[in-house]
């Protein structure tokens, strides 16, 4: 394995990304990215090299989530909402809400791949070359994904394929 320094300064940005679009919270996700590489450190012996090093810091740093909502025992925080521009009248800030809400909605029941792909691309800001080594896929899986999720959730969430 690299020198872990070299490792750091390759995917830090990749796993706080990742933490990000978990956590919703840049305090947090910075502290676990943190406590990823203490973990990855003391477990360099046990990487035997069978996926890339991206996907088992991203392994780790899912698991120290995991184990933080564990320890707080609460459930994954909804996104923070950007400061809404002041809507011209109260009927159609509502409605708005409503559509994010059920946005977020469909988005939640959405299978785990497809659901991991938006959170990672809509809320993390991950690029589909980032997404795919975070899941161990291609960066064109992670593009077809991320645009076949996009046509479901504009149909309201019904999968047309059959």
């Amino acid at each position: 394995m690299d020198d872990m320094s070299d490792i750091y300064q390759r995917h830090a940005q990749t796993v706080y990304k990742f933490l990000l679009a978990k956590t919703h919270d840049s305090d947090l996700a910075e502290e676990l990215t943190q406590e990823t590489f203490y973990q990855a450190v003391r477990s360099a012996n046990r990487f035997d090299g069978g996926c890339k090093v991206s996907v088992w810091l991203c392994q780790i740093a899912k698991h120290l989530w995991y184990q933080h909502l564990r320890r707080h025992k609460r459930e994954t925080p909804m996104p923070e909402e950007a400061p809404e521009v002041p809507a011209p009248s109260a009927e159609e800030g509502l409605l708005e809400r409503e559509g994010q809400l059920d946005l977020l909605r469909l988005i939640h029941d959405l299978p785990a791949a497809p659901r991991e792909v938006v959170y990672l691309r809509a809320f993390g800001g991950l690029s589909f070359r980032e997404i795919g080594d975070v899941m161990g896929r291609t960066e064109t899986w992670a593009r077809v994904t991320f645009y076949r999720t996009k046509e479901r959730l504009r149909n309201g969430g019904v999968n047309d394929e059959k």
